[in-house]
Parts: structure tokens; C-alpha cells; sequence
């Protein structure tokens, strides 16, 4: 390789990172802490409106208070649900959207002759949706809605082409560290991005802002950050060549379909990739509950303030930057199997000190949070490398559309049994315990997987350590 074609290399991988640095605020931000915090708030709102206007849906003795209104109905194509639910359902709906579009997109990617155009398009309408949730206020949850869907939409299919430009940038050998690099850098553009937004949010009253404005700023904020930050990106990656032709007098979006269907027949003659995918699936729904319940978990069980909850989001954003590069260091030592095995050892003892945090002890969660950040980024990234490696050439969007909707597919499991055991017990303690069956079961079936078996039955070459 000569001096040119190593600056290029790297240009590309530095702007293919960068990605990950754009995208993580609709996770960090949009999604995990200001969505969840204003989505049922203005439901309820909507659910005030309904009893003082119309009674639509009676809440005998419920006078104003958004705690209490959190409980009343909203409507929406005429199914009633409470206020208080929006934001689950809401996640639920978008996941379902997601399942059936990103195969296509996946499909059209890999049949495109500029897959940079394709993740640009999709970076784009994520990006002015969730800008555009700047103008959900009042009481117009539905507005809100719709936009969170459309970014969903935004963000999944463009996961799914960045994901497959790794094969594009990385040899074999080199993927992993390439990866875990990228994951980390990602977690810190989301650190980043969260802590001036929750420094503006929370000195909004000396600033004159309402908690309302201060929230829609940051939908905006995030949008914008998203935009900005894509554009490197498009500059610096490839314009990659496809290797399957497309067909004369077919539009390459009929053509994706067409791909598509052959992919999911195909699929079933590697059923080691299969097989790993569903192992990922696996521990990556237990990864995902585990983010996603901490604050009900710190908030409900431990008796935390928000303060604290919000400190602890930061500690883990920022642990997983040195988490994930951490991962891709230990990788390049004992391959990337070892380390995910390694990581998911972890994960189960990170899960077990959860259970013996005491309530009000702070400085024990933020211990826990530093553990959890260890382990984040890290498993999730080599990963993602380890499966790029078992996917048949020139597939490559395609496979990594099965990858993210299969994750998105399956992270209702982990939810529900967090949910069905913290009913059942009363403890929710029990409930995070609970979860080390996916970590567990995910370990096991890694284990047996014979993935240099994997990589050679797809027609790739196996990097010299795994």
C-alpha cells in the first residue's frame, strides 16, 4: 500500500467514525434521557385537555396534577391508552416500523453504485426529524410522535450502510480495533453532546428558559448536531463499487426487493452466521434492558434524585469511551470471541453488584455505572466486527439490515422480564438479577459457535487472531 493509499485509508476511517460521533445524541439525548422525560409530560397535558374540554375519557378526582393525569387516557386512531404509557408504546411502535422498512434498505444499499448518497439520505431525514420535535409543545404529543418515528427510520437505515462500510475500510485483520475505535468515539461525541445540554437544561431557571423550551432546544440541538457532524463523513468515505450488477430497466429500489428475498433464502446456507446472530441477539437484548431500566432502577428501588441519575448517564457515556477502546486493545491479543466471552463474564458480575447497591449510597452507583460503561461499548463493537466477518461478499448492507432489526426485533424479551419478575417479586432488585439469564445463555451459545468455521463457509478469509 503506498503513502497515498494509506492517508486515504485513514481519512476514510476517521470520517466513518465520525458517524458514530453524529448519530449518538438521538440515542443519548433524544431518546434515553429528554424523550423519555417530556413525551408523557405533554400527554398528560393532552389527557387535562380531554377532561377539561370534553371528558373524553373520565378520571374521577383528578384535578391537575401531571403525576396523578399520567393515569387518564389519550387518544390516538381511536385506541385509548394512559398518558403515562406514551413513551413505551411509542418505542414499541417505532421498533415495529423499523423491522419492516431497514431490510429494504438494506437491499437498495447494496444494489447502489454510491452507498454514501444512501447513508446520507437517511442521516438527513433522521436529523430534521428529530429537529423538527422542537415544535411538539402544549399538548400536541402527536406531532412529537410522528416525527420520533421518522427519525427512527432515519437512524436505523443509516446504521445499517454505515455498518456495512466497515467491510469497505478494514481488512479482516484490522476490523476489530477499527470497530471498537468507532464505538468508543461515538460514545464520546454522545458525553459530549448530553453534558452541554444538561448543563443548559439544568441552569435554565438563571437563564430565563421554562423546562419546556429548555427540553425542545435540545431535541433541536440534537438534530442539528446529527447534520453537522454527518458531513465528514460524506466526505471523507468511498464511493464503494457494488460487485452484483444491476439489471437493465430495473429501478434499483425493485431490484432491493428482489435482493432482498434472495438474501433471506440464501441466508439459511450459512446457518453458523445464523447462529451467532442469534447469540448476539441474545446478550444485545440484555445489554439494552440493562441501559434502559438503570434510571427506573436507580430512580424506584435505590430512591435516587434525578441529579444523580442524570451524573450517572454522564459516568457511564463517558467510561464506555475508554471502554471501547479498551476492548479493541485486549482484542488484538486474544481475538475478538475471547474478548465478547471475556466481556460477557463481566457483564454477569457487573449485574450481580447491581443487586447489593444500598439505597442513597451514591458514590456505590456510580461504581456500578463505572462498570457497566467498561463493558458497553466494548461488547457491542467487536460484535459488530466479528459478524462483518461471516457475511457473503457483496451482502454486506443486506446482513447488517438482519443485524439491527433482529436487535431491534427482540428488545421487547429483556423489558418484560425485568417487568414480569419485579411484579411477580415486588423487588426489582430480582428483576436486574434476572437479566444475567440473557448474558448467561448469550456466552454459551458464543461459545459453540466454531466462528472461524463461520468465516471460511462465508468465502472470507479469517483474520490471524480470533
Amino acid at each position: 500500500m503506498t503513502l497515498a493509499d494509506t492517508r486515504d485509508r485513514k481519512r476514510e476511517r476517521w470520517g466513518w467514525y465520525f458517524y458514530d460521533w453524529a448519530n449518538s445524541p438521538f440515542y443519548s439525548s433524544v431518546t434515553t434521557v429528554f424523550g423519555a422525560l417530556y413525551m408523557s409530560t405533554i400527554a398528560a397535558s393532552d389527557a387535562k385537555q380531554n377532561i377539561t374540554l370534553n371528558g373524553d375519557r373520565p378520571c374521577v378526582g383528578v384535578t391537575g396534577a401531571d403525576d396523578k393525569l399520567r393515569n387518564c387516557d389519550v387518544s390516538l386512531f381511536g385506541l385509548h391508552f394512559p398518558a403515562g404509557s406514551t413513551w413505551g408504546y411509542l418505542l414499541s411502535a417505532a421498533t415495529v416500523v423499523q423491522v419492516l422498512v431497514l431490510p429494504i434498505a438494506g437491499a437498495v444499499a447494496d444494489r447502489s453504485r454510491n452507498k454514501r448518497r444512501i447513508l446520507g439520505g437517511f442521516a438527513l431525514l433522521g436529523a430534521v426529524a428529530s429537529a423538527l420535535m422542537f415544535f411538539m409543545a402544549g399538548s400536541d404529543w402527536q406531532l412529537g410522535a410522528a416525527l420520533f418515528i421518522v427519525a427512527n427510520i432515519g437512524y436505523g437505515g443509516s446504521l445499517v450502510v454505515y455498518y456495512s462500510f466497515l467491510v469497505d475500510i478494514a481488512e479482516p485483520d484490522e476490523r476489530d480495533d477499527v470497530s471498537a475505535k468507532g464505538w468508543a468515539f461515538g460514545y464520546l461525541g454522545g458525553g459530549v453532546a448530553l453534558a452541554l445540554q444538561l448543563a443548559f437544561y439544568l441552569s435554565r431557571d438563571s437563564l430565563g428558559v421554562s423546562t419546556e423550551t429548555a427540553v425542545r432546544i435540545c431535541f433541536l440541538t440534537s438534530g442539528l448536531w446529527w447534520a453537522v457532524f454527518t458531513v465528514p463523513t460524506l466526505r471523507a468515505l468511498p464511493r464503494v463499487h457494488v460487485p452484483a450488477a444491476v439489471e437493465c430497466g430495473v429501478s434499483v429500489l425493485r431490484a432491493g426487493f428482489r435482493e432482498l428475498r434472495q438474501t433471506l433464502r440464501e441466508a439459511r446456507q450459512f446457518p453458523l452466521t445464523l447462529a451467532f446472530l442469534g447469540s448476539y441477539l441474545l446478550f444485545a437484548d440484555g445489554i439494552n434492558t440493562v441501559v434502559s431500566v438503570s434510571a427506573q432502577y436507580g430512580k424506584d428501588e435505590l430512591r435516587f434524585s434525578d441529579e444523580v441519575l442524570i451524573v450517572t448517564v454522564l459516568v457511564i457515556q463517558f467510561v464506555a469511551y475508554a471502554g471501547g477502546a479498551l476492548h479493541g486493545l485486549v482484542a488484538r491479543r486474544l481475538g475478538a470471541k475471547r474478548t465478547i466471552l471475556g466481556s460477557l463474564v463481566l457483564w454477569v458480575v457487573v449485574l450481580g453488584c447491581a443487586y447489593f447497591v444500598q439505597p442513597g449510597k451514591s458514590l456505590q452507583f456510580y461504581a456500578l455505572a463505572v462498570g457497566i460503561g467498561l463493558v458497553l461499548g466494548g461488547t457491542n463493537a467487536l460484535s459488530r466486527s466479528l459478524f462483518s466477518q461471516m457475511i457473503p461478499a457483496g451482502k454486506d448492507a443486506q446482513y447488517y439490515s438482519l443485524y439491527v432489526v433482529g436487535e431491534k426485533g427482540t428488545s421487547w424479551l429483556g423489558p418484560l422480564v425485568f417487568a414480569g419478575v419485579g411484579q411477580a417479586t415486588g423487588s426489582f432488585r430480582l428483576a436486574i438479577v434476572a437479566l444475567v439469564v440473557f448474558f448467561v445463555l448469550g456466552l454459551v451459545f458464543v461459545a459453540l459457535v466454531p466462528v472461524r468455521r463461520a468465516i471460511v463457509a462465508a468465502g472470507n478469509r479469517p483474520p490471524e487472531v480470533l
